[in-house]
C-alpha cells in the first residue's frame, strides 16, 4: 500500500524563521503555498525522495494554529504516498485503523489527501496522500 514517505510536516509558528532555519541546514527551498481549505501556509523543501513542509496556520482555527497551542512547534504529521487514495482508506479501515477523513481531500502540493487518527496509529498523525505532481 505505502510507496515511500512523501514529507514530513512540521508546524511552525513563523514560516520565515522556519525557511531561514532550514536553508542554514543546506536545504533548498522549492515553493511556498497558501491552502485556504486547510487554513495552511507551506514551504517545501526538497531532501531526497522525501520533503519538509513547513506549517504555518492562516487562522487562529486552523489545525495547525491548535496543535502549536496544545504540543508547540514541531513534527506535526508523517505523509506516506500511496498510489489508489481510496483504495488504501478503504484497506486502512478494514484493518481496524481510525479514519479522521474518510474520502480523500485536496491537500498542498496537488496532492489528495486523508489523515489517520493518532489515537489508533501509536500517536503519530498520519497522512496518506496520492501525489499529483
Amino acid at each position: 500500500m505505502v510507496k515511500h514517505i512523501s514529507h514530513i510536516g512540521i508546524a511552525v509558528k513563523n514560516l520565515e524563521e522556519g525557511i531561514e532555519f532550514y536553508q542554514k541546514l543546506g536545504l533548498e527551498l522549492e515553493a511556498i503555498e497558501e491552502v485556504p481549505s486547510q487554513m495552511v501556509r507551506v514551504a517545501f523543501f526538497p531532501c531526497g525522495d522525501t520533503r519538509i513542509e513547513l506549517l504555518e496556520a492562516t487562522s487562529p482555527e486552523s489545525p495547525i494554529a491548535k496543535a502549536i497551542e496544545k504540543r508547540g512547534e514541531g513534527v506535526h504529521h508523517i505523509a506516506f504516498a500511496v498510489e489508489d487514495l481510496p483504495a488504501a482508506l478503504t484497506e486502512t479501515e478494514a484493518n481496524g485503523i481510525r479514519l479522521i477523513d474518510k474520502e480523500p481531500r485536496p491537500g498542498a502540493h496537488q496532492a489528495d489527501i486523508a489523515f489517520l487518527h493518532p489515537k489508533s496509529t501509536l500517536g503519530v498523525l498520519i497522512e496518506l496522500c496520492k501525489e499529483n505532481h
